[in-house]
């Protein structure tokens, strides 16, 4: 019986349309490691792939580990944005300043 995680982990791939190699590649896990995440019992991941799975998902780790709601809300979604905007080269980050300063123009 597969637990939360892996129901969330599952829901979120298939809303992206990942195959399960398509995310193992992109967690620099295997098909089999995705896999048994989210068709085992009592899955026990590593902090590193917990948080490599959220970042691709786009949601963070604390939804993923939690037994509750089986899909992000827009708080989640925003966490997961910040945290990737957090690691982003400042040259990407200057552009997408620009592009909400632009938004704001248009007002």
């Amino acid at each position: 019986m597969p637990s939360p995680l892996g129901d969330k982990i599952r829901a979120l791939r298939k809303q992206k349309k990942f195959s399960l190699d398509q995310l193992a590649e992109l967690t620099d896990s295997s098909k089999s490691y995705i896999w048994e995440l989210e068709n085992k019992d009592d899955p026990k991941p590593s902090a590193d792939k917990i948080g490599k799975i959220a970042a691709v998902l786009e949601v963070t780790t604390e939804f993923l580990l939690t037994d509750s709601t089986a899909t992000p809300d827009e708080t989640v979604k925003d966490e997961a944005f910040f945290r990737k905007y957090k690691t982003m080269p400042e040259s990407t980050k200057k552009r997408i300043r620009r592009i909400l300063e632009s938004w704001d123009e248009d007002e």
